[in-house]
């Protein structure tokens, strides 16, 4: 038994992260997103969500990362979103993360801000700060 083989089809998706078609580097974003081994992949994860090339990158990476359900998903994308600077970025993010489905029943919610709150003591802090940005809105729920 020798030294574990790299998954290929990760590995494959790190080189199509770079192509030049927009549609070969969103299903890279969206098999990278779907990998156990999330923090390996968050440099060329967070390069898919700034992609400047196309919109579509950004959308398709960013909704495969929320999908997963988990805080590690959200905080990628939360990276992500503190780090852009260009317009379409800061849209596209803002109404993955805003307006995703899975957070709009009471089961989601409650996941969501689980998450939120894990995430607002982040050691990123631009990941707290998004974390914190988003759960300023929502009261507390009062004690019983």
């Amino acid at each position: 038994m020798g030294a574990i083989e790299p998954d290929c089809g990760l590995l494959s998706a790190v080189r199509d992260a770079e192509s030049a078609s927009w549609s070969v580097r969103a299903a890279a974003g969206r098999r990278l997103a779907a990998s156990t081994e999330l923090a390996g992949f968050a440099h060329v994860l967070g390069h898919l969500l700034l992609d400047d090339q196309d919109t579509g990158v950004i959308q398709e990476t960013a909704e495969a990362l929320l999908a997963r359900r988990d805080a590690g998903g959200l905080r990628t994308v939360l990276a992500a979103l503190a780090r852009a600077a260009s317009t379409d970025a800061l849209d596209e993010l803002g109404a993955a993360v805003d307006c995703n489905p899975l957070w709009m029943t009471a089961e989601g919610t409650a996941r969501l801000l689980i998450q939120l709150q894990e995430l607002a003591a982040d050691d990123d802090a631009g990941v707290r700060s998004e974390a914190l940005r988003i759960l300023a809105p929502i009261p507390e729920a009062p004690d019983e």
